[in-house]
């Protein structure tokens, strides 16, 4: 398998309604996966959660990658994800990356900061919303 990238990744998770969920992660995400965003660790079940949760409220979306940075096993990156909610109402956070690439390519530790942009303040914790 080649190496995975955020935008990919975001955009099999979040932005491809048709591709199932446990496929999309499987594609991107090892089995022993797990996340850190905003001082919350979650495992890989939760953060199956929290896209399953991301899926039902975000109608549409884009990833812009500011800065990406690869090095053996160490990933990194600045992105914007832009999304209308199915409500209509708009959420944009920056984002600072920092991840473990499992030899397969695939993630195995994000660590992950976000800065919301755009939203209203109940959006502030989208990046780890259940």
């Amino acid at each position: 398998m080649s190496r995975t990238d955020i935008r990919t990744a975001l955009t099999d998770l979040l932005l491809t309604p048709g591709l199932d969920l446990d496929e999309a992660v499987d594609r991107h995400f090892a089995p022993d996966y797990r996340q850190r965003t905003d001082g919350r660790w979650d495992d890989r079940g939760e953060f199956l959660t929290h896209i399953a949760h991301l899926r039902e409220i975000v109608a549409d979306g884009s990833i812009e990658v500011h800065d990406e940075l690869v090095n053996g096993d160490r990933y990194a990156d600045r992105h914007t994800v832009t999304v209308t909610k199915t409500d209509g109402s708009t959420v944009r956070m920056e984002v600072y990356l920092f991840a473990e690439l499992a030899p397969d390519g695939r993630f195995r530790r994000i660590e992950e900061t976000t800065l919301l942009l755009e939203g209203a303040d109940s959006d502030r914790n989208m990046g780890s919303a259940r």
